[in-house]
């Protein structure tokens, strides 16, 4: 979901919630291959009112955990919410692929611990520690 500064709160109770592009054209696929997992850095939310903004906008089916820094008792960057997060899924590093569109707080720190990542960023920037990069989640066919 895309973050909007015009609201404040948890994002279940905003007056309008967007997808990232091609979200609800991937996700059904995403889900039938995966196990799919929402680790959110949501400031004003818990699990419960990030599965709730799932919810509202029916994207919540795709998903097997919702996990926030809340519960991981770190934040985004912090090694240690993506160390706390596949305590709570239960994978090692190698069997998780973070999907993010914030190069520093989603990617870098992802990698670093071993994991896929796979950046959601347009432009012709050098992402290193980017696994893939690609312009539109519409992209993941590729998995």
């Amino acid at each position: 979901m895309l973050d909007n500064p015009q609201y404040s709160g948890a994002m279940c109770t905003w007056p309008e919630i967007v997808l990232m592009h091609g979200v609800s054209e991937r996700m059904p696929d995403l889900a039938q291959k995966y196990k799919c997992v929402v680790v959110s850095n949501a400031a004003e939310s818990n699990a419960e009112l990030m599965k709730k903004a799932f919810e509202r906008i029916e994207m919540d089916q795709y998903f097997y955990l919702f996990v926030t820094s809340k519960e991981l008792g770190a934040k985004k960057p912090e090694q240690a919410f993506f160390v706390n997060a596949l305590s709570v899924v239960g994978a090692d590093a190698s069997e998780v692929a973070m999907i993010g569109n914030d190069y520093d707080k989603d990617i870098a720190p992802a990698h670093d611990i071993g994991m896929m990542t796979i950046l959601i960023a347009g432009g012709d920037s050098d992402y290193p520690k980017a696994t893939h990069k690609i312009k539109s989640f519409s992209e993941l066919a590729f998995l």
